[in-house]
């Protein structure tokens, strides 16, 4: 199995402190392993990153809510988000893989809710969990009871191959890392303009996030801020962000995620009610914080 990064272990707080309550709506925590063993067939495992290693990164940059998302690495068993939602405490909730909601009992998925768990993750194909047509319909049907969103993460290509799925869904879509779009194309890629027209929609979400692996440029990442400044015109009410530490599947180090606030100032254009709405407001609204 290959090796991947450890997260940045010297983060720094951003430019200015986010505003109280914001919320990174996108994180995972990995092991320690002898307490949550790999799923057999696992497609990557990544080196420790503990919920305490979460929330002291957190308490530096000035993060006070945040969404734990079950990694692919662990499959159904979602002991380590449920232990990290018991630790974090009342302002953080959930989001499980899908499969649980094919393969977990309806005790567990209700233990799941319980805990704070709000949503379902479809990964992309290239990392193991898969489900036919029919699997699908039957875990959205099993979302749409439990009144959760659904969270899609693109193929490293874009949207396209997937758009498929979840064009005609009658619930919270939140499509992940910018739909991926490929930003040495600017406003002609095929994801960005199916992503906007389903922005107009009015129930698709984008997280802004991967901004340091869609970049094809490198710090300072300033190829990114196109695409970011058109999907937050598209549907400022619906843009959240995350940081996605601590970067699965990172082949060189990742960044320091101060780097990612401040990245996200500029996609707000240093506006300061936007960057509210952004890390505070919308995901409140999403994740049902008070």
């Amino acid at each position: 199995m290959k090796n991947y990064h450890p997260f940045n272990p010297q983060p720094t707080a951003p430019s200015k402190p986010p505003p109280p309550f914001s919320c990174d709506s996108q994180f995972h925590v990995f092991g320690p392993q002898d307490r949550y063993p790999i799923r057999v067939g696992a497609a990557y495992e990544m080196p420790t990153a503990t919920i305490e290693k979460a929330l002291e990164l957190h308490r530096i940059l000035g993060i006070e809510r945040g969404v734990i998302v079950q990694a692919t690495t662990y499959g159904v068993d979602h002991q380590v988000v449920l232990d990290g939602l018991a630790y974090a405490g009342a302002n953080y909730r959930g989001c499980a893989n899908a499969i649980v909601l094919l393969e977990g009992s309806d005790a567990y998925i209700e233990q799941l809710h319980s805990a704070g768990v709000r949503g379902a993750r479809f990964t992309r194909q290239g990392l193991g969990i898969t489900m036919s047509n029919a699997d699908f319909d039957r875990a959205i049907g099993r979302v749409r009871e439990l009144g959760w969103y659904v969270k899609f993460q693109p193929e490293t290509a874009g949207i396209l191959e997937q758009v498929g799925l979840f064009t005609n869904l009658d619930m919270p879509v939140v499509i992940d890392h910018m739909g991926r779009s490929d930003v040495s194309l600017g406003s002609v890629d095929p994801s960005l303009k199916k992503l906007l027209d389903l922005l107009k929609q009015g129930n698709f979400w984008v997280m802004l996030s991967l901004t340091e692996k869609l970049s094809k440029s490198g710090l300072p990442w300033d190829d990114v801020l196109p695409l970011a400044h058109q999907l937050i015109e598209s549907a400022p009410n619906r843009m959240i962000w995350g940081s996605d530490w601590p970067h699965p599947l990172s082949v060189s180090p990742p960044p320091d995620e101060a780097l990612l606030i401040n990245q996200l100032y500029k996609y707000a254009q240093n506006d300061d009610a936007l960057i509210q709405q952004i890390l505070v407001d919308n995901p409140a609204t999403l994740f049902g914080f008070k």
